[in-house]
């Protein structure tokens, strides 16, 4: 599993979860960027999830003690 962070056309930041290693999301990115003008994180992570079953936003919390 792998793990990413992605920021979209509003500058927001999200973290997702992939089966997929950085080469195969380059790829499948590209071919999301060409069917939309603009990019939201959600939209490729449903994207995504179509190719990849276990791909997921998920929340990062910070810890400190």
């Amino acid at each position: 599993m792998f793990y990413y962070r992605i920021y979209d056309d509003h500058e927001e930041m999200n973290f997702f979860k992939s089966s997929f290693d950085d080469k195969k999301i380059r790829e499948h990115l590209l071919e999301f960027e060409k069917e939309r003008k603009q990019y939201f994180n959600m939209d490729f992570v449903q994207f995504l999830k179509k190719k990849d079953v276990d791909a997921e936003t998920i929340e990062v919390h910070n810890l400190s003690y």
